[in-house]
């Protein structure tokens, strides 16, 4: 399949053919010039549009997912030559120590980040701690953050350089939901999963606001399956952990693990 075909099955979007086009660059520069070469951090839905498009592509090997530490959500794609079996050079991390009572949040440190010219693809995973954030970037944007960086919100910062080996992953707060649902229509399950009535998750949904394995879904109908992650703009996201059998009146049950 020639390149142009290729990028016109994978990509569902004009957008994610810009995307995957750059995902296949890499590929080939890696190829040609035998040494490695990284994509920008990808965002999970574009993960799986890149996965989707290796697929496609008939490669199977010779890459890997990057994204800092283990559990990131924000990862680069790398391509390695035979003569490499991994590659920590395009990746870097920071850490911004603060004092006082007020701490900065995610928001306020993406914010301050990209207030400073940086696009999101030069950054990966915020790690938020009790005195300090640790940001996951790529490698040559560092020495300007260590240098710029002073401050998040109103929040003033003191930056230095951390090695990812180094990176302290605090611990993911998740709440437990056990219920039942007359199905798995994603407006049921998004509506115990929110805690919201159907109604208002059926407005959530036509609103374009939710995704479904970091995917745009539109549709209320479409069923949910057990490990499948549900996310919303403004509400965070949910696991439907497990699916269970049906009660005496014919509803699921369900286990939901939502993120706080």
């Amino acid at each position: 399949m020639d390149r142009g075909a290729l990028l016109d099955r994978a990509a569902s979007s004009p957008e994610e053919r810009i995307l995957l086009a750059r995902v296949l660059d890499k590929y080939d520069q890696c190829q040609r010039r035998n040494i490695p070469a990284a994509t920008p951090f990808l965002s999970p839905a574009e993960q799986q549009a890149a996965d989707r498009l290796l697929r496609m592509a008939g490669i199977h090997a010779g890459f890997l997912w990057n994204g800092g530490y283990q559990g990131a959500e924000r990862k680069l794609l790398q391509f390695l030559p035979d003569w490499a079996e991994e590659d920590d050079t395009a990746l870097s991390a920071i850490l911004a120590r603060f004092r006082g009572d007020e701490a900065p949040g995610h928001r306020d440190c993406l914010g301050s980040l990209m207030g400073l010219g940086i696009v999101r693809e030069k950054i990966g995973d915020i790690l938020l701690l009790p005195d300090a954030c640790e940001v996951v970037v790529a490698a040559d944007i560092l020495p300007f953050l260590v240098q710029n960086w002073v401050s998040a919100g109103r929040v003033h910062l003191s930056v230095s350089e951390l090695p990812l080996s180094e990176l302290i992953v605090p611990e993911q707060q998740v709440k437990t939901i056990r219920d039942t649902v007359m199905s798995l229509r994603l407006d049921a399950v998004a509506a115990s999963g929110f805690s919201l009535s159907r109604g208002k998750a059926t407005e959530l949904i036509a609103s374009g606001r939710l995704q479904l394995n970091h995917i745009e879904c539109t549709k209320c109908d479409r069923p949910v399956a057990a490990r499948d992650v549900v996310t919303a703009r403004g509400l965070g996201k949910f696991v439907l952990s497990e699916v269970g059998g049906l009660s005496k009146k014919g509803r699921t049950a369900i286990t939901i693990l939502r993120y706080l």
